[in-house]
């Protein structure tokens, strides 16, 4: 718990919720799969003074004076950040992954220009071409999906239909896939139609760091990563490029798409590549995919569908048809008992998206917590029971079960 001396005593309205928002996530098992928990030095890192700092432009080219040591802080960050990818080229000031990805598509393209993405319906982002985001708005969509009965890419079929439309970008990478993203394919794809090979690994950045799951970082022309979620640091994103494209994605960020950096992040930033850069952190990565096979099998086990059968990353998707209650429904009875997770469209859902069939949940936090196989073997049966029975009294046995697991 993060000590704080002067909110307390100024705003203590405020610090209440604070407080309120800890207790929430030191007592419920937090498993959204974008969700982690970044650490005390993190944390520490992003409440600092250099809050204070406008810092607009890059290293050693700023358009303010007293940026000593900003300059130092931003380059530790970016110097990280490639030699922990092995990129060419970092820019670490973007402020979240939705930026970082249009600053990409500004970077290599004209508006109206065809990116080939993967349909939202099927896992792929808003920024991935929805018509409400300015992603949709601004450029062409080509959208590429799983096959129905696998619920899996057939990866001939996308490059069939990149080979038809002959996209200028072609974006893999995925927020609710619970399957390896074949990079290497994606990039031989591109490659082929003469279009840049993007990838967004904003939820299995850590799994690559880990060796867990394939890199795209040395076939692709641009990367994207945020970096929470499995990367485990502060609510932020940055770009990964070959060199070729170093001066233009820097443009597009600044002074494309943002002004003043958020400094104070990016240190948070520094903090998480160097402990990404350990052998615990690299252990810790294998123990999430570890977690989340076990959970998966335990679901399965009890007669929970889960979406492509499994997972091979950090995520599941639970579909409730057969259960007779819509993914809304069952995230709600279990956020009830304290067991956090989010509602989530599956593959040919046949329900709106604010009331869609599937559950969406995953292991780094749990994982982050120390939990392991035994554990999850425990959850993955809590969850089954409240899904397939979601009364007052299941949840209670639930809230009784995670107060013994968490204490």
């Amino acid at each position: 718990m993060h000590m704080r001396r002067h909110l307390p005593q100024f705003d203590p309205e405020l610090e209440g919720y604070i407080q309120q928002e800890e207790k929430r996530q030191r007592e419920g098992l937090l498993m959204i799969a974008s969700e982690n928990l970044a650490s005390p030095a993190v944390l520490e890192a992003a409440g600092t003074v250099l809050t204070n700092k406008y810092a607009e432009g890059y290293p050693g080219k700023r358009y303010y004076t007293g940026s000593a040591y900003i300059d130092k802080i931003e380059q530790l960050a970016i110097d990280r950040a490639k030699q922990l990818f092995g990129a060419e080229h970092a820019n670490v000031q973007p402020h979240a992954g939705s930026q970082a990805n249009l600053a990409c598509y500004f970077a290599l393209l004209e508006p109206g220009d065809t990116i080939m993405a993967m349909n939202l319906a099927h896992g792929g982002h808003l920024t991935h071409g929805h018509p409400v985001s300015l992603s949709g708005k601004l450029f062409k969509f080509v959208h590429y999906g799983v096959e129905k009965d696998t619920e899996v890419l057939d990866m001939d079929k996308v490059e069939k239909l990149a080979m038809e439309t002959k996209p200028k970008l072609i974006l893999s990478g995925f927020t609710a896939y619970p399957r390896a993203v074949p990079f290497s394919r994606f990039a031989a794809i591109a490659k082929k139609v003469g279009a840049y090979a993007m990838a967004d690994m904003s939820h299995i950045a850590g799994l690559v760091v880990g060796g867990v799951h394939e890199s795209p970082v040395p076939t692709h022309d641009v990367v994207m990563t945020t970096t929470t979620k499995t990367l485990r640091g502060p609510r932020s994103a940055i770009i990964l490029s070959k060199a070729e494209h170093a001066a233009k994605i820097d443009k597009a960020v600044f002074p494309g798409m943002q002004g003043g950096p958020l400094e104070h992040i990016i240190a948070a930033k520094a903090v998480c590549f160097k402990e990404a850069m350990t052998d615990e952190y690299k252990e810790y990565q294998k123990q999430i995919a570890k977690n989340a096979k076990t959970l998966a099998e335990t679901l399965m086990a009890e007669g929970l569908r889960l979406v492509s059968g499994g997972t091979n990353t950090h995520l599941m998707i639970i579909d409730c048809t057969s259960l007779g209650i819509s993914g809304k429904q069952g995230a709600d009875a279990l956020a009830e008992c304290g067991i956090y997770t989010n509602f989530n469209m599956i593959p040919f859902d046949t329900r709106k998206p604010a009331d869609p069939s599937g559950i969406r949940l995953g292991t780094p936090a749990l994982t982050a917590r120390g939990m392991k196989e035994p554990e999850m073997k425990t959850i993955g049966k809590l969850i089954a029971d409240l899904l397939k029975n979601p009364t007052e009294e299941q949840k209670e046995k639930n809230r009784i079960a995670i107060k013994e697991l968490l204490s």
